[in-house]
């Protein structure tokens, strides 16, 4: 067994929407990036990267690239677990959290698990997604941007 731990940051912005865990949350501002800026996604996908030791998600998807702008980031994430699975992992479990001031993400966690396991090919019980503040601190706190933090478990698939 292996375990990969992904960390991911954007900057919130105006007339971006704000996408987390591919689910579309109502809010004043969005998050900036090449792709869609789904941190809780990247995230996800770079600790399953490091576990498999297959880089990280900037390697496999350069924002130099144009074929991902704006790239649905379950998309990347459904790549990300087939180049996992092709190096000889399946995922054991996953267990996400993100930072953020606002806005409050508590409803709209069953859906982001539900979108995070199909994307991965498995069950949403292997799925964990937390949210938190940071209590007014940092970045994050300041309501300039969200992080999400993801660790995960892979097992042998042979």
């Amino acid at each position: 067994m292996r375990i990969g731990h992904g960390y991911d940051v954007h900057r919130l912005t105006e007339n971006r929407k704000l996408v987390l865990g591919g689910v579309e949350i109502p809010y004043s501002k969005g998050l900036l990036g090449h792709s869609d800026a789904d941190v809780l996604s990247h995230a996800i996908a770079d600790s399953l990267l490091g576990a498999a030791a297959l880089g990280d998600i900037g390697q496999l998807f350069p924002d130099t690239d144009p074929r991902y702008e704006g790239v649905d980031s379950l998309v990347l994430l459904k790549k990300t677990v087939l180049a996992v699975r092709e190096a000889g992992w399946r995922i054991g479990n996953i267990d996400a959290t993100v930072v953020a001031q606002a806005p409050k993400l508590k409803p709209f966690i069953p859906s982001m698990r539900e979108n995070l396991a199909n994307a991965c090919g498995v069950d949403v019980s292997q799925v964990s997604v937390k949210a938190t503040t940071e209590e007014g601190l940092g970045f994050t706190g300041g309501g300039e941007g969200i992080a999400a933090h993801a660790v995960c478990l892979l097992l042998s698939a042979g």
